[in-house]
């Protein structure tokens, strides 16, 4: 009897040891985001022992890492009714109130979750931490909050310390962070996540060689540890953006990096659609659109591929696949369209609407393009940064009007990185609509105010952009307001007399100034015939051969 009980005991032992094996190792996959072998780890024990809620728990919360929120939900509800970790399931709900941004909800069931811990306890405080910065708004402080109470009782779990580094990280607090991260390492020499976060905030601070450095003791200690070569790729592409000469080496550097990660986690859709982000950040349209499609064969019904596919058919000038592809996309009701979306099919529609020779645009195509561009801007501001160069093409290819409305979107947005350079487009698109238009047509005066005011924009942004004087004379000429005309001719003169006598000599320059003496000379000629002769003069004493002014002073005199 006692040899059947001692050996009934050890099975049982056997068995929990198994268990927390498999368990441990789904947890494994999860850090080197083998999410499909996960799933299949914890589908395995939930099928093995369905009263293991931390399984439920932990599937639940890897489908919540791929926004498939119906999977999720569906197996947090299913894990409150195990025996064995149900509470932890509260806090996957949680974090999905905190998306719904139902604070209120969330507190209530992590308070559920964390009911009865023990003193020195802290997994349930460093999963509803990672509920605050896993939320789709990150609530890093309160993660600090949450973690630092529970480092009183219990400060040396690797865990807990790794979560902080998280937050701290999160929060823009790169010391605490190293700190964190550096005590998670020490605590626990098998949690490579924690060492190669060390590098990730070398990377941060834009000590790329350093990073890498750091991503290669991770290699050191274990080459099949995949994330580490994620963060490689990053790091490379960064280093391209930063040294455009070394841009195509680097860029073939980082892809390289970024094929090994895949081969170590997995080719699911998911992943594919990680590296699908990736091409975009790397701008391989080319290569983005083949992904796309290899995705297609994969899984018809995934609508995020089609963003995919539109945003590279957009790119690669395939515009009937680019609108079908965005709006199958923006139209599925499961989806959350960003901004980038409403942008690229706006744009693709007045791409499509342009004639073959790139001379006019069908004005039905741009208008139902403009609706779109306008539903992104509303959703990002900033949006408009995508805008300039669109709106430089345009005005390359002589199309000033719509040019013009490209401009406008970023020439109101001051935080925009683009503001002065749009506000000079803004004006001269305006400007030139307007000075090209036939012989005895009527100006359009609102956009020439609009464009004068937009060079006041720029005089204030950059003072010494002479240019702006000279445009806003050449709009004022258009608009017949002789006075304005007069005195930013008269602007332009001084100052350019102002860098000195072998800058005015230089022949574009002089010709501008001929043209601001001549146009003032004009004005005054039937108020002031002695200042007109004046001015006149100026013009012959630089171009004695100048057949307008000299003919002028004839008739004056």
């Amino acid at each position: 009897m006692n040899k059947l009980t001692t050996f009934s005991v050890a099975i049982m032992a056997s068995a929990f040891t198994a268990q927390a094996q498999d368990i441990n190792q789904a947890r494994k996959a999860i850090d080197a985001e083998q999410f499909e072998s996960a799933k299949t780890i914890l589908k395995s024990i939930i099928k093995a022992k369905p009263s293991n809620g931390t399984a439920y728990f932990t599937l639940g919360n890897v489908y919540l890492n791929q926004s498939v929120e119906d999977s999720a939900k569906i197996y947090f509800q299913e894990g409150l009714s195990a025996s064995d970790g149900a509470k932890l399931n509260y806090i996957g709900l949680g974090q999905m109130d905190l998306d719904k941004n139902d604070v209120t909800g969330a507190q209530a069931k992590f308070a559920l979750a964390s009911k009865d811990m023990k003193k020195k306890d802290v997994q349930e405080f460093v999963y509803i931490a990672r509920a605050y910065m896993n939320a789709n708004k990150p609530d890093y402080k309160s993660a600090i909050a949450i973690l630092t109470r529970a480092a009183i009782n219990n400060s040396q779990d690797a865990q807990l310390q790794l979560a902080l580094g998280d937050a701290y990280y999160g929060d823009g607090k790169q010391n605490e962070a190293y700190v964190a991260y550096r005590s998670a390492f020490q605590l626990d020499s098998s949690l490579l996540r924690a060492k190669m976060q060390l590098g990730v905030l070398l990377k941060g601070a834009k000590s790329y060689d350093e990073a890498s450095k750091a991503y290669n003791e991770v290699i050191a200690i274990n080459p099949n540890y995949g994330p580490v070569y994620r963060e490689l790729a990053e790091t490379y592409y960064k280093i391209a953006r930063n040294k455009p000469s070394q841009a195509a080496a680097n860029y073939k550097i980082a892809m390289g990096y970024y094929d090994k990660y895949m081969s170590l986690t997995d080719y699911s859709i998911n992943s594919r659609m990680r590296r699908a982000d990736f091409l975009i950040l790397m701008e391989d349209y080319v290569a983005l659109e083949a992904e796309a499609n290899k995705m297609i064969e994969l899984d018809k019904v995934n609508p995020r591929i089609y963003r995919y596919l539109g945003y590279a058919a957009y790119k690669n000038g395939n515009v009937d696949v680019a609108i079908k592809s965005l709006e199958s996309f923006i139209n599925a009701p499961a989806n959350k369209p960003i901004a980038l979306d409403y942008l690229y099919l706006g744009l693709t529609k007045i791409k499509k609407g342009t004639s073959a020779d790139g001379l006019s645009i069908d004005p039905v195509a741009f208008s139902s393009g403009l609706v779109d561009i306008k539903k992104a801007i509303d959703m990002e501001p900033l949006a408009v940064q995508e805008l300039s160069e669109v709106g430089k093409q345009l005005f390359t290819q002589k199309l000033y009007t719509e040019s013009a409305v490209m401009f406008e979107f970023g020439a109101n947005t001051p935080e925009s990185t683009s503001f002065l350079d749009d506000n000079v487009y803004y004006g001269l698109a305006n400007y030139y609509a307007n000075v090209n238009k036939e012989k005895g047509a009527k100006v359009d005066a609102i956009a020439l105010q609009k464009a004068d005011a937009a060079f006041d924009k720029v005089l204030v942004a950059s003072p010494t952009y002479l240019e702006a004087y000279l445009y806003k004379a050449r709009t004022n000429r258009l608009l017949e307001k002789d006075d304005a005309m007069v005195q930013n001719y008269e602007a332009y003169v001084a100052k350019t007399m102002e860098l000195g006598a072998e800058e005015a000599a230089k022949p574009a320059v002089k010709a501008k100034i001929i043209e601001s003496y001549n146009n003032m000379a004009a004005s005054f000629a039937n108020t002031d015939k002695l200042k007109a002769i004046e001015y006149f003069k100026k013009t012959l004493a630089l171009d004695p051969a100048n057949s307008y002014a000299a003919e002028s002073i004839k008739i004056l005199k």
